[in-house]
């Protein structure tokens, strides 16, 4: 039986829980990581209706994608929504995990999903994360080196976009002269000893530092690891907020409206003044998105589609593009879809159940 922690693993090599915003509260929200899991429940929101079907159907892991708690509690009586759903949730013995921005800053996440139900390739990130990429050197004898290579590689490191085993290497000469105390693989004690060495460059993406750092100890042969850690302030392709693709045929105006009205069967979609042009290019960002109209207008999208838009901020329109506010759970519906889809081809023969709440609070007449 699979336990909370082997479930979550999973979620987060597809949502790192580093690259999750600041403001942000991911991961294991309520409940034990060791804990047996029945039954995993996947929702967009976790309420007290959500909590009460996991019971129904038998599951003890929620994995919401909108953390419950979000801004902290500072008592627990049940006099809120959020207080009574943690409340039930652990007189259950049930989880509740969340990944959030994680997934939404995920390749393969949110927006991801947005292109795909709307049909639209080539898809790149709008909104690249800087500060995610970390470079490693190290300093080691010549014969030991391409160990140590193949160990870090293993580990993730040297993965670039499409080529993977990717290092620099320097060689030189490493001087160094070893006290009474230690246990020198080279040299003698107290005497200066010079060694040719090869200094290995590899970089890899912050959430591997720990095993990063693993490979290069249990593999250099140094009693002392000479190493230098870097954080580069390279945008990150794979990962960030919002993601841009491109229609294989241009659409009119209404019908591109009319297709997001269909596909994500909304009842109101807020937008801009028509520009009168066609929509080829398409910026999309799931969730309140009014921070990246500057970007989609930058890489110069036809429209932009999103949600939480204020009055004025249609204004930024300016003629360049279609602003689209299509509702913030219409914009994420699928969210929970894309997660079942994955739990379960991770976790074959076990309970992945889709939850068929619909938790938006909005409503339109």
């Amino acid at each position: 039986m699979y336990t909370v922690k082997d479930i979550t693993e999973h979620i987060e090599t597809l949502a790192p829980l580093d690259y999750a915003e600041g403001f942000d509260n991911v991961g294991l929200l309520v409940g034990d990581a060791s804990s047996k899991v029945s039954g995993v429940l996947v929702t967009l929101d976790c309420l007290e209706s959500v909590v009460d079907e996991a019971i129904e159907k038998n599951c003890n892991l929620i994995v919401s994608f909108h953390p419950i708690v979000f801004s902290g509690l500072k008592k627990l009586n049940g006099s809120t929504y959020v207080e009574r759903v943690v409340i039930k949730a652990i007189k259950n013995n049930i989880a509740i995990y969340s990944m959030h921005t994680a997934l939404d800053n995920s390749f393969d996440g949110v927006n991801a999903k947005i292109c795909e139900v709307l049909g639209l390739q080539d898809r790149k990130i709008l909104i690249p994360q800087k500060q995610n990429i970390k470079k490693l050197l190290t300093y080691i004898p010549i014969e030991n080196a391409e160990r140590l290579r193949k160990a870090l590689f293993s580990a993730g490191a040297g993965t670039i976009g499409n080529y993977d085993n990717c290092s620099f290497n320097t060689e030189g000469f490493g001087t160094y002269r070893a006290g009474n105390e230690a246990t020198p693989t080279l040299g003698k004690k107290g005497e200066q000893h010079i060694e040719k060495e090869i200094c290995v460059g590899v970089v890899f993406e912050k959430h591997l530092e720990k095993g990063i750092l693993s490979a290069l100890f249990e593999n250099h042969p140094y009693e002392e690891v000479a190493y230098e850690l870097t954080t580069l302030e390279n945008e990150h392709q794979h990962r960030g907020m919002g993601m841009l693709g491109s229609f294989d045929k241009p659409l009119s105006e209404t019908q591109f409206l009319q297709v997001l009205k269909n596909t994500f069967k909304s009842d109101c979609i807020r937008h801009s003044k028509l520009t009168g042009k066609k929509i080829k290019t398409v910026a999309v960002l799931g969730g309140s998105g009014s921070f990246a109209i500057a970007n989609a207008k930058r890489h110069k999208a036809d429209a932009y589609v999103t949600s939480d838009l204020k009055y004025h901020e249609f204004y930024q329109a300016e003629n360049q593009l279609l602003l689209t506010d299509i509702g913030h759970y219409e914009s994420e519906q699928f969210t929970k879809n894309l997660l079942v889809d994955y739990l379960t081809k991770k976790f074959t023969n076990f309970a992945i159940v889709l939850s068929d709440k619909i938790t938006n609070p909005i409503y339109y007449i």
